[in-house]
């Protein structure tokens, strides 16, 4: 027995109580255990003191705290618009694909194994994924528009904090052939280029959003509320036929193949309603695959690239002298002996002619005879003329990226500036804007605006010169194709065409070089015009370098095709054309 159990039986033994038992004396200071309790009670008044401030004066702190946990707002996205050609053909619309997405906290007790297999699937690096899923943000994008294939997969993986979202990839059934006019859009399906940019605003619609609650393993339990409601994009109708436009690109590709050319362009117009038809540029790419885009492909060179257009502008200063009574088409110009000098510079024919009429300086593409006209007309009345063309001007066309071109102010051209732009040189122009503003000599001598949506209205022009001068220039621009012309290998069998072609060296560092850009621009049939083609190759290197063999065969191809597509009645009686070499124009 230990000696406390003696020391307490021998004090119950001589009446002692139970409570002074020397055994449970306190040694300890009294102050000590009221510090204590003190302690503890201010602990609790702490306490409590911070939970009524929590649930009381500051609710929102820890209801934001919890809605994170678990409350999720899901956009939903809309549906952008179909874009067709003017048939209804699909060229550009949108597919559902998913975007991977994770909330990095949630992720972080992932296996190792799993997160490996996660980053084989996205296709990213395991040392990739796991920089995102550290990122210090509630919400991060590890790839959008992935496959649904591939999403189901990701899922099947179970990785809580990894989710999927609904979202669109625009598919482009057409690839390069429509390219450049239907454009592209980016990976948050907002347009880039073509008429996705340009009709971005109807289009793309309106996202909507909800709010809902999820598991911790990304699982919608329960939908709170619909904050909005998605509004789908609108469906665009355009002016371009499908089959027009690829007869336009096979024809080009065959001639940038066949001349080694470093690119090209080609625009097919309707003369009654303005509408495009037809936009081709070369090189190009596919707007399913830009993965390795370069900026040459991506140039829109109809609309953004200029040019001298070089004999191409002849039919308008001459025009210009027909309208104002200076000249009729039987007036006779002296160009022996195929030069002429103005101040201290010399232009020069490309052949000796001696006397040609208006029609003839036309037919054989005359630099003097042209410029002698020029000349004739005060500068102020042929800057304007050319300025109601559209040339310098900003085209309204509803297009992204179409540029002015280049025209001096009229007050500071000098006489050779002026004769050398009534053919082409000195100014610059888009293929577009040459091309339309053939519509004058199309269209009995007026002008309308283009348009890439389908419009079956017959438009009301701008004159620009009379009927009659309009009448006489379709004349001298189909002699251009016909025997003595510089065209005639852009004749076509059983209809009447007519055009003019231009070849003018390019300008590199102020400097003209020995390369050429040539063009033919046209229209058919003669009797009733109903197609403009106008057609630009960039630098030929082999097989010629004059518009008359290189962009006028092109020029016929694409126009025979098209007039078969629109059934156009035939208006002339040749069936079978054996095309000669023609006459080079002066450059």
């Amino acid at each position: 027995m230990s000696r406390h159990g003696q020391t307490s039986r021998t004090a119950a033994a001589r009446g002692v109580s139970f409570s002074s038992s020397p055994v449970l004396e306190v040694r300890l200071p009294v102050w000590r255990s009221r510090f204590v309790l003190f302690i503890l009670f201010g602990a609790f008044f702490g306490l409590m003191g911070r939970a009524l401030y929590l649930q009381g004066m500051n609710t929102e702190f820890l209801q934001k705290q919890g809605a994170t946990r678990y409350a999720r707002t899901i956009e939903l996205p809309a549906t952008r618009g179909k874009i067709t050609d003017r048939h209804g053909q699909v060229l550009a619309s949108s597919i559902p694909v998913k975007a991977i997405a994770a909330f990095p906290e949630d992720v972080v007790d992932a296996p190792k194994e799993k997160i490996v297999e996660l980053a084989r699937l996205l296709e990213l690096s395991e040392s990739d994924l796991r920089k995102k899923l550290e990122s210090d943000k509630q919400f991060v994008y590890l790839k959008r528009q992935v496959e649904q294939d591939v999403a189901d997969k990701i899922v099947a993986l179970n990785i809580p904090g990894i989710e999927t979202r609904k979202e669109y990839k625009r598919f482009y059934p057409e690839g390069e052939v429509m390219a450049h006019v239907v454009g592209f859009t980016n990976v948050e399906d907002k347009g880039q280029e073509g008429i996705e940019l340009a009709a971005e605003k109807n289009l793309a619609g309106k996202n909507g959003s909800r709010r809902v609650i999820k598991d911790r393993l990304g699982r919608i339990v329960e939908d709170i509320e619909s904050i909005r409601e998605p509004h789908d994009g609108k469906e665009l109708r355009l002016s371009v036929d499908s089959k027009i436009q690829y007869i336009a690109y096979t024809h080009l590709k065959e001639a940038i193949e066949k001349h080694k050319a470093k690119a090209g362009g080609a625009i097919v117009l309707d003369v009654h309603t303005g509408e495009v038809l037809a936009m081709v540029n070369l090189p190009t790419y596919n707007p399913n695959d830009r993965a390795n885009l370069t900026g040459a492909q991506l140039r829109n060179r109809v609309m953004t690239d200029t040019f001298e257009p070089g004999s191409t502008m002849k039919p308008f200063a001459v025009s210009l002298a027909l309208d104002t009574g200076r000249v009729t088409p039987d007036t006779v110009f002296q160009t022996a002996p195929g030069a002429m000098t103005i101040g201290t510079a010399t232009i020069h024919d490309a052949h000796k002619q001696g006397s040609l009429t208006v029609a003839q300086v036309i037919q054989k593409s005359s630099n003097i005879g042209t410029a002698k006209m020029a000349l004739q007309i005060p500068p102020q009345e042929m800057w304007e003329m050319f300025t109601s063309l559209g040339i310098g001007q900003q085209p309204n066309v509803g297009f992204p990226g179409a540029v002015a071109g280049r025209m001096r102010n009229y007050k500071t051209w000098r006489p050779i500036e002026q004769a050398t732009m009534s053919y082409g040189h000195g100014l610059s122009v888009s293929l577009m804007q040459i091309a339309r503003a053939y519509m004058i000599f199309a269209r009995r001598g007026d002008m309308i605006p283009l348009t890439f949506q389908q419009s079956n209205e017959i438009q009301m022009g701008t004159r620009i010169i009379s009927e009659k001068t309009a009448m006489q220039m379709r004349e001298m621009l189909e002699s251009v194709t016909q025997p003595g012309g510089t065209a005639t290998q852009a004749r076509i069998p059983g209809y009447r065409v007519a055009g003019k072609t231009g070849t003018a060296h390019k300008l590199e560092g102020g400097r003209y070089v020995n390369k050429y850009a040539v063009d033919f621009v046209g229209f058919a049939p003669v009797s009733n015009p109903r197609v403009i083609v106008a057609v630009m190759i960039d630098e030929p290197t082999a097989n010629g370098y004059y518009a008359g063999t290189v962009a006028g065969p092109v020029f016929a191809a694409i126009m025979q095709n098209v007039l078969r597509s629109l059934n156009v009645v035939p208006d002339s009686s040749v069936m079978n054309i054996i095309p000669d070499e023609g006459v080079p124009e002066s450059m």
